[in-house]
């Protein structure tokens, strides 16, 4: 994507600051991230990699754009409702106006496609509200209107281990497979992921538990190890047991390449340290150019 496109690529650090990070933690979050993205092939010299911070007019567009946001809007959105239900005790004005902070960190590059997963379609949608009203109120035509983008014919959703909901650090503990995790880890966290007593019906569907581990397998495992769980799971022969063993070792070979790179760019400090200088003055720069 980065050499097909005018890419642009962010850490997103002023997010962060809903769950309340320490500053330490979060400066060790910024690096361990710039790492996995370098790790994951993403070229500095190509496209641009900043911080979200060193690009302060992401903020003032989003202090603008909340001037224009209304709260019974911002109540709707849907990660925000699971938000509020997962942890009742920090509903901060940062997460009512998450959508705001996305749609400023979209609208700032006047990007017209944005590589999202299905979860984020409805963030995505208020981001062309956004724009839209903002255009409307001061009668101009400044921002388009951004739309979903990948390779694929439909958006990811990468589900989680805990048999509910998507993949990721913000959810419930072991949720999660981390590009940093050992094969250990891996193993232990798929041979923990939620299963039920299997299927009692020829070709009945799956619970939303099982859908998910399916799901994973066909991102990481050959057509052959799909076809054969499929197989087993629809004349009611399925072993869970199996099924995650070799879930484990496909995801395990899919990521060792990532994170044998994470290891060897950390050792290298002088490497993060020139992209974390070079990336400060990039994203202004690009943006003019164009």
């Amino acid at each position: 994507m980065q050499h097909e496109y005018c890419c642009f690529f962010f850490i997103a650090d002023y997010h962060s600051l809903t769950t309340h990070p320490t500053p330490e933690n979060l400066q060790q979050n910024v690096k361990a991230a710039l790492v996995e993205y370098l790790a994951c092939g993403l070229d500095p010299e190509v496209c641009t990699m900043y911080i979200q911070s060193d690009l302060p007019e992401t903020a003032e567009l989003y202090l603008l754009l909340n001037m224009n946001a209304y709260v019974g809007e911002l109540e709707r959105v849907t990660s925000f409702k699971e938000k509020i239900r997962k942890h009742p005790d920090n509903i901060n004005a940062g997460l009512l106006t998450y959508p705001v902070l996305m749609a400023a960190d979209i609208l700032i590059h006047k990007a017209t496609k944005v590589p999202v997963g299905k979860d984020q379609e409805q963030h995505l949608e208020m981001s062309r509200t956004f724009g839209n009203r903002f255009n409307r109120l001061y009668k101009t035509e400044y921002f388009g209107e951004p739309m979903a983008f990948n390779f694929g014919k439909t958006l990811v959703k990468v589900p989680g281990l805990d048999g509910a909901g998507k993949m990721g650090k913000s959810e419930s503990e072991g949720n999660a497979l981390f590009l940093k995790d050992d094969a250990a880890t891996i193993r232990k966290k798929i041979m923990r992921a939620v299963t039920d007593s299997g299927p009692t019906e020829p070709n009945s569907a799956k619970p939303e538990a099982i859908e998910n581990l399916f799901n994973l397998i066909k991102l990481v495992s050959s057509p052959d190890t799909i076809s054969h769980f499929e197989t087993a799971y629809n004349n009611c022969t399925i072993r869970y047991g199996d099924l995650k063993k070799q879930l484990a070792e496909d995801m395990v070979t899919f990521m060792a390449p990532i994170t044998q790179k994470i290891i060897d760019i950390e050792k290298n400090h002088d490497y993060v340290k020139k992209w974390f200088i070079l990336d400060a003055k990039k994203p202004r720069q690009v943006r003019k150019k164009r």
